[in-house]
């Protein structure tokens, strides 16, 4: 498929029909960023309903990491349909499942690890809640989660969020005993430090002088749960020191550490988990979007010491699904061909491009990111450093007419996250447009 392509200006006739069905049978609960109407997709480059073909720059908000319909993917699915689609696992056994968990614990970063199942990252998020709670029995019934940082929207997880007021707006009161600290987002630290490694220093020290010594015991809090590169919250990359520096932190307080890698996992960074980057060995990882190439799945990876429910205390009927483990197999072993690598030196390569090629675009406030994880943040006024709102829906809106696909984050952030196996030239003819889009933009 050659892209991008535009024979009908988006959105184009078919398309408008779909939208418009659309908002008459869906509760309008989602925020689209452009009216795209999906038809098909292979590897990085999908064809909406009119004909049109676009560079897909958003991999399905991060989850098709092995790109649209890979063919190993599609024939696992496929032989996996032909034996059985479902047998709940939580009340029975299938040997897939430990195959899969085999694979689970041998690459997600957490020793002696034990695996549960689950259908999406917000229930990945909400089964690992129950876990550090329910590992102190009760003893333990605070939780530190960050400003800044999104974990989905059910009860349990949309109360450790807080990226969006949207999100909890009208749904009070809210899971108790979770409190939110800052995150060091280094562009725009919330201690106003004079460089990313004070700002990390400075929030730290919040925990342990302000959080812990004035509000609650450290004795009292079962987990810290933290999104090792915010996601919805912007694509921010904390200060090298933060990540070690919490670990220090929960190991001396006896908390449990839990990372919430649903979109920063299975390799998007350039590592198999954004954790690694720096070192750090979590209790407990929440895992979903890229684990299956696009079906409904997650699971958490937690220490087997930690695993520990009692039987009954938690269970689901789909998760662990068979024809989603299938997927997740084949996935990993495509991943394993390099991929993983290849997102770390072409993410490099990307960002330094646009750094380089929007350096004198006033309305860039920051390039950041790891590997396929990329930002860029827009503002009014570098000296402000005011938030880009509009602006950013006007990039996003011209860039899909254009044929390429990001996404936003954050306040004002334009979120690239293409699948890992996109092709070069295709990663940097689509980079070529949203740079070019920026200036427009950036100009009017």
């Amino acid at each position: 498929m050659k892209a991008p392509l535009i024979k009908v200006t988006p959105p184009g006739p078919r398309a408008r029909e779909i939208v418009e069905k659309d908002e008459k049978l869906l509760m309008q609960s989602f925020a689209r960023w452009y009216p795209l109407v999906v038809k098909r997709g292979y590897n990085a480059v999908l064809e909406d309903v009119d004909g049109n073909f676009y560079i897909d720059f958003n991999s399905g908000i991060a989850v098709t990491n092995v790109g649209h319909s890979h063919p190993k993917v599609v024939e696992a699915i496929k032989a996996q349909a032909e034996k059985f689609l479902h047998y709940s696992l939580t009340d029975f056994y299938y040997e897939l499942a430990v195959e899969a968990a085999e694979i689970l614990t041998r690459i997600v970063p957490v020793k002696d690890g034990k695996v549960f199942y689950t259908n999406s990252g917000t229930e990945s998020n909400e089964a690992a809640l129950k876990v550090v709670r329910g590992y102190f029995k009760g003893t333990r019934p605070y939780v530190i989660s960050f400003i800044g940082s999104f974990h989905g929207r059910t009860y349990g997880s949309m109360s450790l969020s807080a990226s969006k007021t949207v999100h909890k707006k009208y749904f009070s009161p809210l899971v108790p005993g979770i409190i939110h600290v800052p995150y060091p987002y280094p562009y725009r630290c919330p201690f106003k430090a004079s460089s990313p490694e004070e700002c990390a220093e400075m929030a730290l020290s919040y925990m342990e002088d302000w959080v812990f010594a004035r509000l609650v015991d450290p004795s009292e809090v079962s987990g810290i749960f933290i999104e090792p590169i915010l996601g919805e919250g912007g694509y921010v990359v904390p200060p090298d020191n933060f990540l070690p520096g919490l670990e220090r932190l929960a190991r001396k307080h006896g908390i449990l550490l839990v990372t919430d890698e649903v979109q920063s996992g299975f390799g998007r960074t350039g590592k198999w988990f954004a954790s690694e980057h720096w070192g750090i060995s979590p209790d407990v990882v929440a895992l979903a979007k890229g684990i299956s190439a696009g079906l409904p799945a997650g699971a958490i990876v937690g220490r087997a010491e930690v695993m520990s429910l009692p039987k009954g205390a938690h269970a689901n009927t789909f998760g662990g699904n068979p024809v989603a483990l299938a997927a997740f197999k084949a996935s990993v072993q495509v991943l394993s061909e390099g991929y993983v690598e290849r997102a770390y030196k072409l993410g490099k390569e990307a960002i330094d491009y646009l750094e380089r090629e929007l350096s004198d675009v006033e309305m860039v406030g920051e390039v950041r990111g790891k590997g396929f994880m990329i930002g860029v943040e827009l503002v009014k006024n570098r000296r402000t450093k005011e938030p880009a709102r509009k602006e950013l829906e006007a990039v996003l809106m011209e860039s899909f007419r254009r044929g390429v696909l990001p996404i936003g984050a954050g306040m004002s952030t334009v979120r690239i996250a293409p699948p890992l196996t996109i092709e070069e030239e295709l990663l940097f003819t689509g980079l070529e447009i949203v740079v070019k889009t920026i200036r427009e933009v950036g100009r009017e």
